[in-house]
Parts: structure tokens; sequence; C-alpha cells
């Protein structure tokens, strides 16, 4: 199922984003432009995955197949978003970056347990 492998890919991103955090390496300047767009061609894929699983996932949420609310999937789209930013430019205290980033896998560990089980 297309939305399954969206979600389990979402999840490995979100690892990979916390390891970009936690290795802490912002750039020197915010107006870094080398920077800025290493980090839109490394992000562009992960928007676009990110899109197309909240479309999917609001259609399944719609046919009432699994038990997550509209609304969930579009915060954990929005934090998803946010996290990838705060993952590069490293703007945010830990504590709030793993609060997001706790809400946005309980989310996607829900949805993904839901369609396996469904």
């Amino acid at each position: 199922m297309e939305l399954e492998q969206q979600t389990v890919q979402l999840m490995e991103e979100l690892e990979r984003l916390k390891n970009i955090f936690e290795e802490n390496n912002p750039p020197e300047s915010k107006k870094d432009k080398e920077f800025f767009e290493m980090v839109k061609k490394e992000t562009a894929p992960i928007y676009e995955l990110l899109a197309k699983w909240e479309e999917n996932t609001l259609k399944v949420v719609k046919e009432r197949k699994v038990n997550v609310h509209p609304q969930q999937v579009t915060s954990t789209r929005e934090n998803m978003e946010l996290l990838l930013l705060n993952s590069y430019y490293v703007d945010v205290k830990r504590r709030r970056y793993m609060e997001l980033n706790h809400s946005i896998h309980f989310i996607l560990h829900q949805l993904l347990t839901e369609l396996q089980t469904g």
C-alpha cells in the first residue's frame, strides 16, 4: 500500500532529521545563500512526500479506515515542515524540537499500526 510506504519513509526522514539536528552544524549566517540552496535541495523531496502523504492520509481518514482525526494529519504535516527547517538552522531549543519530533512520530506510528492491522 502506497500510504504505508510513505508513512515508513517519513518515519525514516524524521530519524535522519533528528540526527542532523543533534550534529548541530547551523550556518555561520542565516543569510548564507549556499547553505540555503543545499537545505532547499535536500528538503524538497521531503516536502513533496509530505504533501502526498497528507492527501492520501486524509482520503483514508475520510473513508474511516483509520482512527486519526483530519486535524491531526494537518498538524503532523505542519509540525514536520517546522522540523525540516529547525533541523538545519537549529533555531529552537532541544526540548521543543524533541516535543515536535515525538508528536509527529506518535501520529505516524499510530497510522502505520492501524494500516497494518486494519
